[in-house]
């Protein structure tokens, strides 16, 4: 799958060199941190900015595994709470995929292999990723930077209804396993809210037959 990432760059005006950054300070630091950057930047009008302040909230990047089972037309959701949904109106149990941080060195494809052992039992070897894309969460007011890759897996190596997670991170994970469609129709309906797997899922409905044709030309 090529990356369409020089094509998005050959349409930009500006690119970092347009960028002065003055002093960046924290203005938290937790499990997250949260930093204040003094910046200008070039104007479409030839000019400067003004220096102007924003806080970024800065929780690191991510990687996040779509398992697949091209034979079966299967996917593989996880179900667990997340406290950042908890002022809506809906349950603040979400319907996701394999998700997860980067530890200290890790490349993207390490991150996918190590989540989806402690989310869902699964082994994955980078035999088994597709990338598909990067991109930004909400570059607005944070920099965190999502790896999204779709995992080719066989649904017999995992239990529909089995519960995982690690303790020691108060995970509680149940695993879903459902048809593709199935993973449509709960999207059109707003039954998956989070933006990972939307966005995932979106890709697949775009992409899902040449994965198809490129299992039946195996056989």
């Amino acid at each position: 799958m090529k990356s369409n990432k020089n094509k998005s760059a050959a349409m930009l005006k500006f690119d970092n060199e347009q960028v002065s950054v003055h002093s960046v300070v924290t203005k938290y630091q937790g499990f997250f941190k949260m930093n204040e950057y003094s910046l200008q930047h070039k104007l479409f009008s030839g000019e400067q900015s003004q220096v102007f302040t924003r806080e970024i909230f800065e929780r690191g990047d991510a990687v996040v595994v779509m398992p697949y089972d091209v034979k079966r037309d299967k996917l593989l959701l996880i179900e667990q709470f997340r406290p950042g949904a908890i002022r809506g109106e809906d349950s603040p149990w979400l319907l996701e995929f394999i998700a997860g941080m980067f530890d200290e060195n890790e490349t993207p494809i390490e991150v996918a292999i190590r989540e989806a052992k402690e989310e869902t039992d699964l082994t994955l070897s980078s035999e088994n990723l597709v990338p598909i894309m990067e991109y930004l969460s909400s570059p607005g007011g944070m920099s965190e930077r999502i790896h999204l890759y779709l995992a080719h897996f066989d649904c017999d190596q995992v239990s529909d209804g089995a519960i995982y997670g690690l303790p020691e991170e108060n995970e509680d994970i149940l695993l879903h396993l459902v048809s593709r469609n199935r993973a449509m129709e709960l999207l059109s309906q707003g039954k998956i809210t989070n933006a990972a797997t939307i966005i995932g899922l979106q890709w697949l409905a775009l992409n899902y037959q040449a994965f198809s044709v490129q299992d039946a030309s195996t056989k």
